[in-house]
């Protein structure tokens, strides 16, 4: 074990000498108080530590011990409904033994060595296995079922292998390598942050990720096992689009980073993940929920390691063959942490004083979420679908962060402070947003929802795009000078944006729905349309056509329930084609 001495300590940066035989990206223990850090360089025998703990107080002179270890995390039965700090410390833990406050240099394992999991086997005596397979499963709550896997590096033959209660770190099976050697298998393995876990082969990804988000599943779609970034001012509704989507998203499991945000925010999630009933069990959220808490008063350095700690959480329950939903939030606070530590650092700085190095450590992120075909025999899939918020000062999109992000993702929620001011949420604009998914996804929709989804969803955007035109001539000469075709645009528009995008998270029909029935909303917006259209080329009155009573229901059938869609919407559908052809057939006899 490595022992140094403090030369230097700028606030959570320390220099220490007498570190020559250890490695980049070790962990290190920090004077008496055990602080925990990890190398981020080494020159000649002195070594600069990024410490993840408040420093005040320290002093040269204190040791350093390095555990000639890089940072890692504890994976096993356990993870499920717990809350971490940024380098995995369970905050509830935490709590018990020291209080609200986390005490410096406390040690306390991720995982629970006392607790007993009922392990069940799913593999006897004789059974040959390799890195990634499946030996046996653990009923962690009412929902999820922990599947306990061969860690990477290790095959055999099983010798021994029962069920049975046990802690995480009993050995619960025998694997005989090929060399003839005994292997011990419990029910944890541990795995370093920073590296990707292995995999046999990465997917295109084909299958939409439903959300249930009007604006999301319509327009722009994000891949099962694909990556989004949400920019977006203060106040325009990140957080809130996000918690739509740990909520609603159809994943198994979701991953979900508080990074750098405000202390607040957090608590919003901790008190409303566990009273949230979930639609798919019926029992809370947190029962499939994994949390990394990680506030803006926390010490800056453990923002940097709180992404790399959800993500490979995240990239474990990938590896059982489930689906994944990772929101990071946000990624600018991580950004900023490694913008400090580097200025710490003197590193050469890129553009607005970020590291030169900061787009890559996006990339290296980002890269890790994907579909893919698992370690182990049989075809298991699993995906993880990665969504960074990033919160650009000023809202300016042009800024580094950004940037950056755009050039990795292929999916972009532009927030709008402008319609978040006008109320409109969510405040994705639909101007400025894109998804390169959507061709790939289009022949899932044709297939699973409509053949015409696709088209009505091109006549939408163009509708949308053709209003935006038609406002900057009303603006200069008001919309009576507008032909009554242009008008009907306008109200067809209108409506898209009030009766269809804009969501209430708040209500209990509205907050999600179905495909279903965004296709038969969708629908019936574009038949008011295009029969509008023919009936003002056949001489309608455009105010008569406008106040028709059916407008009423079209404005508001988003709050029809699910089991009443089919039959509401078609009467909605029926009286639609009824009026606008009583307007024609009395236009025509006048």
């Amino acid at each position: 074990m490595n022992q140094g001495r403090i030369v230097k300590v700028s606030g959570p940066l320390v220099v220490a000498e007498n570190m020559r035989d250890c490695n980049m990206l070790d962990v290190v223990h920090v004077s008496e108080m055990n602080l925990i850090g990890e190398i981020l360089e080494i020159h000649e025998d002195r070594a600069s530590i990024q410490v993840y703990e408040e420093t005040s107080g320290l002093g040269p002179g204190a040791p350093v011990v390095s555990t000639n270890a890089p940072l890692s995390v504890e994976l096993g039965p356990g993870l499920i409904e717990n809350i971490f700090d940024g380098i995995q410390r369970p905050l509830e833990s935490i709590r018990a033994s020291s209080g609200n406050n986390i005490t410096r240099g406390i040690q306390v394992n991720a995982l629970d060595r006392e607790k007993r999991w009922p392990f069940k086997a799913a593999v006897k005596p004789g059974d040959t296995v390799q890195a990634g397979d499946i030996i046996g499963t653990v009923e962690e709550n009412e929902v999820f079922q922990h599947r306990i896997m061969v860690p990477f590096g290790i095959e055999g033959t099983i010798e021994r292998i029962e069920s049975g209660d046990f802690t995480v770190d009993s050995t619960v099976a025998e694997v005989k390598g090929p060399d003839g050697k005994l292997v011990n298998l419990t029910m944890m393995q541990k795995w370093p942050v920073r590296k990707e876990r292995p995999y046999k082969e990465k997917l295109s990804p084909t299958e939409p990720l439903i959300t249930g988000q009007r604006i999301i599943d319509t327009l722009f779609p994000i891949a099962s096992g694909g990556v989004a970034a949400i920019p977006g001012p203060f106040g325009s509704g990140k957080t809130v689009v996000q918690h739509q989507l740990a909520k609603w998203a159809e994943a198994d499991l979701v991953v979900y980073i508080g990074c750098g945000e405000r202390g607040n925010e957090m608590t919003d999630v901790l008190m409303e993940f566990p009273e949230l009933h979930d639609p798919k069990t019926g029992q809370p959220l947190m029962k499939r929920t994994v949390l990394i808490a990680n506030t803006s008063d926390m010490p800056v350095a453990a923002r940097e390691a709180s992404i790399y700690t959800g993500i490979t959480i995240a990239e474990y329950f990938r590896d059982m063959g489930y689906t994944v939903a990772l929101m990071a939030d946000s990624t600018s606070r991580w950004a900023e942490a490694l913008r400090e530590m580097s200025g710490r650092l003197e590193e050469m700085p890129g553009e607005e004083g970020y590291p030169a190095y900061l787009s890559s450590r996006l990339s290296q992120f980002y890269e890790r979420a994907g579909k893919v075909k698992t370690l182990g025999s049989g075809e298991r899939l699993g995906a993880i679908s990665a969504i960074g918020a990033v919160s650009p000062p000023g809202g300016d999109i042009s800024e580094p962060v950004t940037q950056a992000t755009l050039r990795i993702v292929k999916v972009f929620w532009g927030l709008d402070y402008n319609l978040s001011y006008k109320r409109h949420f969510p405040a994705i604009n639909w101007l400025q947003s894109y998804s390169l998914y959507q061709d790939k996804l289009s022949g899932w929709y044709r297939h699973n929802i409509s053949r015409d989804w696709i088209t009505y969803r091109g006549d939408m955007m163009r509708i949308l795009q053709e209003e935006a035109e038609l406002q900057e001539i009303v603006q200069l000469v008001g919309v009576e000078a507008l032909s009554p075709s242009d008008r009907v645009t306008l109200e067809a528009a209108r409506s898209i944006r009030e009766d269809y995008l804009q969501q209430n998270a708040f209500n209990d029909v509205d907050t999600y729905t179905t495909l279903n029935k965004q296709f038969r909303m969708l629908k019936i917006i574009l038949s008011f349309y295009h029969k509008s259209q023919e009936a003002i080329k056949k001489g309608v009155d455009i105010k008569s056509l406008f106040s028709i009573s059916v407008r009423e229901k079209i404005s508001r059938m988003k709050y029809v329930p699910e089991d009443e869609v089919d039959t509401e919407l078609t009467e909605i559908e029926n009286e639609l084609s009824t009026q606008i052809e009583a307007l024609i057939g009395r236009n025509d006899r006048s």
